[in-house]
């Protein structure tokens, strides 16, 4: 007569490495949120800029680190997809984040004259989080793009002991 086992029986798909993987996006997820949800602090900083306008994803590339060894010192560059033209051409660039003490990170103008759509700075990020880069273009319209960048040496946190 076989005996039953003790042992509660596993499902075939529940694997460890099945559940290590669950914990790692779940800790990433609970650190800097869903990829392409914004808090309700940075969307409001967002929509203050554009004054209510709406505010679509596209146009603007943000070229920073998604891993950044130190958050005193990162380099970041935005572009926008515009022919700078007198009639067609940016009007400002802006950049927001979610956890450092001042929601706006940085606001350049912009004019037809500027040549190209592109501006670069080295910013400081207090810890990981969002980063939304918002351009006002010359017919009004307003263009973003999110960036969930990790920091494993944070900078400029106040308050923290």
């Amino acid at each position: 007569m076989r005996r039953s086992s003790t042992r509660p029986a596993t499902s075939p798909t529940l694997t460890r490495r099945r559940l290590l993987e669950g914990a790692t996006t779940l800790g990433a997820w609970i650190c800097i949120g869903p990829a392409g949800a914004v808090s309700n602090e940075l969307a409001a900083a967002v929509a203050s800029y554009a004054g209510g306008a709406p505010v679509r994803p596209g146009k603007v590339r943000m070229d920073i680190a998604e891993l950044v060894d130190n958050g005193n010192v990162v380099p970041l560059t935005v572009t926008v997809d515009s022919p700078m033209t007198a009639s067609e051409h940016v009007r400002a660039i802006a950049v927001f984040n979610e956890k450092n003490p001042q929601r706006d990170v940085a606001k350049f103008t912009l004019g037809p004259r500027a040549g190209k759509a592109s501006v670069s700075t080295r910013i400081r990020l207090a810890t990981s989080q969002q980063l939304v880069a918002v351009a006002q273009l010359s017919d009004g319209s307003y263009w973003s793009h999110t960036v969930n960048v990790i920091v494993t040496l944070a900078a400029c946190i106040e308050g923290d002991p």
